[in-house]
C-alpha cells in the first residue's frame, strides 16, 4: 500500500528525518511512537506532502514518486488517496459540522452538493454525531470537534488516513470517545498510520508498532514484540519512562 524509502528532511541545519524506510500494508494499522522531536509527525506530514521531504521515494498503490522531483500532478494524486486528522481539529469556524465534512468533497473532489451532503451525513452518523449536523465548532466539545475531523477524513474514502496525535489537545475525559471512534474506523479495514502517545490504544489496535528517535526508526514489530520484549536499549528506556508500572507489558 505505502512504502517510504530513504526519506530525509531538514529544517535549516537540523536534520529531522535521516533516511527513513517504512512499509504499510493495505488494511494495516501502524502506530508510530517516540519522544517529542523524534521526527514522527514530520514523517507523517511528508507522506501527503504537507511537508516537502528533501529526498527519498514514496510508493502508494502502483505509483512511485520521488520526493525531490514530485510534480504538482503527482502531489495532487497522493492527496486524493490520503486524508489527515490533525491535533487541533483544523475545522472552519464559520461552517457547521456538516459543512466542514462536505467542504473537501465539493471543492477538492467536485462531488455534487446533494451527493456530498448525503456522504457527509453518513460520515457524521458513523462517528456518533447525528444530532450535530448544524452545530458550529464553538458549540462542540473538543472530542466532538475531533470526531468531525475524523468524519471529514472518512467521507473522502481515502486509501489511508493519517492521524497526527489526534487526542493530544483533548481533556483526559474526552480522549476515550475519540479512541472509540478510531477503533471503529480500524474495524472497517481502513489503512491507518497513527502518531500517538496512547499506549493502551496502540497495544489494542495496532498491527504494527514503529518506535522512532532522533530521526530514525530504532525498532519496529508487533505490539507484543515492542511492549513485552523490546530488543533495543533506546526502546526500553522510552517504555520504562512511559510505562513504568507495566514493565514492558500492557
Amino acid at each position: 500500500m505505502i512504502q517510504l524509502k530513504g526519506v530525509r528532511k531538514s529544517f535549516g541545519k537540523n536534520e529531522v528525518l535521516k533516511g527513513v524506510d517504512l512499509s504499510v500494508k493495505t488494511g494495516e494499522v501502524v502506530v508510530v511512537l517516540g519522544p517529542s522531536g523524534s521526527g514522527k509527525t514530520t514523517l507523517l506530514r511528508c507522506i501527503n506532502f504537507l511537508e516537502a521531504a528533501d529526498d527519498g521515494e514514496l510508493t502508494i498503490g502502483d505509483t512511485k514518486i520521488s520526493f525531490k522531483h514530485a510534480t504538482s500532478k503527482e502531489i495532487l494524486n497522493v492527496r486524493r488517496q490520503t486524508a489527515m486528522v490533525f491535533q487541533n481539529y483544523n475545522l472552519f469556524s464559520n461552517m457547521t459540522a456538516l459543512e466542514n465534512v462536505m467542504e473537501g468533497l465539493v471543492t477538492a473532489r467536485n462531488v455534487p452538493v446533494a451527493q456530498a451532503k448525503e456522504i457527509a451525513q453518513k460520515a457524521l452518523d458513523k462517528v456518533g454525531l447525528t444530532d450535530k449536523y448544524d452545530s458550529f465548532p464553538l458549540q462542540l466539545s473538543g472530542g466532538q470537534q475531533q470526531r468531525v475531523g475524523i468524519a471529514r477524513a472518512v467521507a473522502l474514502n481515502p486509501e489511508v488516513i493519517l492521524f497526527d496525535e489526534p487526542t493530544s489537545a483533548l481533556d483526559p475525559e474526552l480522549v476515550g470517545e475519540v479512541l472509540a471512534v478510531m477503533r471503529k474506523v480500524a474495524q472497517d479495514g481502513i489503512t491507518m498510520v497513527v502518531v500517538t502517545h496512547e499506549m493502551s490504544f496502540a497495544n489494542d489496535i495496532a498491527n504494527h508498532i514503529v518506535f522512532m528517535d532522533e530521526g530514525v526508526i530504532v525498532e519496529e514489530g508487533s505490539p507484543k514484540e515492542i511492549f513485552s520484549n523490546p530488543k533495543e536499549e533506546r526502546t526500553k528506556q522510552f517504555l520504562e519512562r512511559i510505562l513504568p508500572r507495566w514493565s514492558f507489558s500492557i
